[in-house]
């Protein structure tokens, strides 16, 4: 039993007077602290699937248990203290008019948690950010630092899985393998689970153990990090992918 099960999900969507599908029977298993990513083009529904795990998508087939429970709607308060996601784009996940002490306080207020002065230095600390910043607002922030704030609200409450959805794309090449390299050590320290979402093979080859290939709402091939590598894909859309992907993935100076 995996620590996050999909089973045969589907997502539909009314727009403009006609139904759009945007998953269509996905299975999926995640390890506890595996790494496992999402990767397809645009409109591949590879977001959709975390937006569904949330509840922020109507789920009209299939099932999602996490630990071995059912998710039902609403979420419930349980649900946010064992999952976060972080978001695309970072300046649009933060409050423009709240300071980041507030931004990063917020959840442990909503969950009466105490001590949120020393929480909130330590998640600062804990991204590699200094402690000064928490009375800054968002626009004084470079992309990069905005990110690493959205990270450490997602782990204010010490979640278990974090749903990572297209986290570096919003941000400057050079700034990307920080990010990356900063997610990497946080899960390596507090033995999290990641689901991520990337458009980019070369990202999900550098952060995750396996990975899933979605075209048109479809899964299309499962492959672990070793047949990434090794190009031992068995479809022709995996493969046009990790053509775009390999110059990256081979050449470190290119890397993300």
């Amino acid at each position: 039993m995996g620590l996050i099960e999909i089973e045969n999900l589907s997502v539909t969507f009314r727009a403009k007077g006609r139904e759009v599908r945007a998953v269509e029977g996905v299975s999926l298993t995640v390890g506890e602290r595996e790494s496992y990513g999402l990767v397809g083009e645009s409109g591949s529904g590879k977001s959709t699937i975390l937006r569904a795990i949330c509840g922020m998508a109507p789920v009209t087939g299939g099932q999602i248990r996490i630990g071995g429970e059912a998710l039902r709607m609403p979420r419930g308060p349980g649900f946010s203290r064992r999952v976060q996601m972080v978001f695309q784009d970072p300046y649009a996940s933060l409050h423009p008019r709240h300071t980041i002490d507030r931004t990063l306080s917020e959840p442990l207020a909503i969950h009466r948690i105490g001590g949120s002065d020393a929480k909130v230095v330590k998640a600062l600390t804990d991204v590699g950010l200094p402690a000064s910043f928490r009375f800054r607002y968002p626009h004084q922030l470079s992309g990069g630092q905005r990110q690493r704030v959205a990270i450490a609200r997602a782990l204010m409450l010490e979640p278990s899985i974090l749903l990572l959805d297209e986290p570096t794309s919003a941000l400057d090449a050079s700034v990307q393998a920080e990010v990356l390299n900063l997610l990497t050590r946080l899960r390596e320290e507090r033995g999290l689970t990641f689901l991520m979402v990337s458009h980019d093979l070369a990202v999900i080859d550098h952060m995750c153990d396996r990975v899933l290939v979605m075209q048109h709402g479809r899964a299309v091939e499962e492959l672990a990090r070793d047949d990434l590598a090794a190009a031992r894909m068995t479809t022709a859309y995996a493969r046009s992918l990790f053509e775009a992907s390999a110059d990256r993935m081979l050449d470190p100076a290119k890397a993300p």
